[in-house]
């Protein structure tokens, strides 16, 4: 399991006031799905660069008999890498909006043959009861909380009893950053329609509630700065 390395006072003062700076400076917000197909050549270097140890672990926080898994964002799917390592058996349904990705994915992980679906997850079906467990890494944090409520009962609808959800993102480090990103995403998303990448993080305590209020037993198990790893279980 992975050693947390909360932000000091000082850690988060500075990061706070940087945090500010730039989202004043913010380039106009792209349409999601274009926005990762333009960067697909540096997106898996960037996302190891910042979350190499996450990525690795994430696998260390599934239930021990994680036969069938739904993977929501799933990019290239870095994470299956410690997803398979552990359950090399597992079915896997990866949803994303960018076909770019999901390609890499395929080729990737040819051997494994997971079931892919090029589309939103917030309207592709995940069906009743069908997964021992569901998975997102930092994706979630582009939508705001009520579109993330409506996720997570989604989500606890598709695992069985006793199945686990575990979502690795970039939370807000306190109410403040909270507000400052929330003003950020609401003055810019009206510039244009769809899905925007915008990041919009809550704190730990915001998205605990959501996935308590979804039915979920919660807790926060890992952060780091400004990422947390939360393990949401359905009671059996």
């Amino acid at each position: 399991m992975l050693k947390s390395k909360p932000f000091t006072k000082e850690e988060r003062e500075r990061y706070l006031s940087a945090l500010a700076e730039s989202r004043a400076q913010a380039d106009p917000a792209e349409e999601m799905s274009a926005f990762f197909a333009k960067r697909l050549g540096i997106y898996e270097n960037v996302h190891l660069g910042r979350w190499a140890e996450e990525y690795a672990h994430i696998a260390d926080y599934l239930g021990r008999e994680t036969a069938s898994l739904l993977d929501i964002g799933c990019g290239t799917g870095l994470e299956l890498g410690s997803v398979y390592a552990r359950f090399p058996a597992v079915r896997v349904k990866g949803i994303d909006l960018s076909a770019e990705m999901l390609s890499e994915l395929r080729k990737k992980y040819a051997a494994y043959s997971p079931e892919l679906v090029c589309g939103d997850y917030f309207a592709v079906p995940f069906g009743e009861e069908a997964f021992d467990a569901a998975l997102s890494f930092e994706t979630l944090h582009h939508f705001p909380g009520e579109k993330k409520g409506e996720l997570y009962r989604k989500i606890f609808r598709a695992l069985k009893k006793g199945g686990r959800y575990v979502e690795c993102d970039y939370v807000a480090c306190c109410e403040e950053e909270e507000e400052l990103c929330r003003k950020d995403y609401e003055r810019r998303k009206n510039v244009r329609e769809g899905y925007l990448h915008i990041d919009i993080p809550l704190t730990k305590a915001r998205q605990i509630g959501l996935l308590s209020a979804a039915g979920f037993r919660a807790e926060t198990v890992y952060e780091n700065g400004s990422t947390a790893i939360f393990v949401a279980d359905k009671p059996r």
